[in-house]
């Protein structure tokens, strides 16, 4: 790792290279409150589970009936009737409760979650969600409560590649896709960068692996750098 400043942007280079999911994880895990309560989505918002430190005193709250999910269950840990809302068997941790579908929705969407991490399709500029179809003929949707967390949530942090297959950034002017939420998005964390959306456009908080000229390069809107104070 390496931290390396741009003097005509100001922008931080935090790491030689691009990240991993799991070092993904531990990034959103570090920059989650203390005493937040949180949902995390499927996909590569689970792995943020096992890297949360028992002093930061965080709830996870997963849609299926639960607060109090603990890390990913492995080996003799496993219980097959507890899992998480991507079918993941989970861990409790003391004082866990679990309560009927109904309940789980009304905390969602009651404004009761202070972060939610979900994973995306796309994010624009102004922070809209597509995250629950492509839009393609062969593709099944599958918004499943996620709609409920992107405008129940007071923050809504995105983890995904910032490519797709095809090189296109997942960071755009306008979402193509279906929306799951309008201006919902407060941070975007990537394999390349963590970016902050909103109203005065996207900022770059930090990058991995290249320069914000770099990513400018890679991504179709205008990118400016975060003050050091948004961390």
């Amino acid at each position: 790792m390496s931290a390396q400043t741009s003097s005509e942007t100001g922008a931080v280079q935090t790491s030689d290279t691009t990240l991993g999911r799991d070092d993904l994880a531990r990034l959103v895990a570090r920059d989650i409150k203390p005493g937040s309560f949180v949902n995390l989505g499927i996909g590569q918002p689970t792995l943020v589970s096992n890297y949360l430190e028992p002093e930061q005193n965080i709830t996870l709250h997963t849609e299926n009936g639960m607060l109090g999910m603990g890390p990913e269950a492995k080996g003799d840990a496993i219980d097959e009737d507890l899992i998480n809302a991507g079918k993941i068997p989970v861990t409790e941790l003391p004082g866990a409760s679990y309560f009927h579908h109904a309940d789980s929705f009304a905390i969602m969407r009651g404004g009761h979650l202070d972060i939610c991490v979900l994973g995306a399709f796309q994010v624009s500029a102004t922070g809209d969600l597509a995250n629950w179809h492509t839009g393609a003929p062969d593709a099944i949707p599958a918004v499943g409560g996620a709609m409920d967390l992107a405008t129940g949530a007071k923050d809504v942090f995105v983890m995904m590649t910032l490519l797709t297959r095809d090189g296109a950034s997942k960071i755009v002017e306008a979402c193509t896709y279906p929306l799951t939420g309008v201006g919902c998005v407060t941070r975007v964390y990537t394999d390349k960068a963590v970016f902050l959306t909103g109203p005065g456009g996207v900022q770059v908080r930090e990058t991995f692996g290249c320069t914000l000229e770099e990513l400018q390069a890679l991504v179709p809107v205008p990118l400016t750098a975060a003050p050091a104070v948004e961390r």
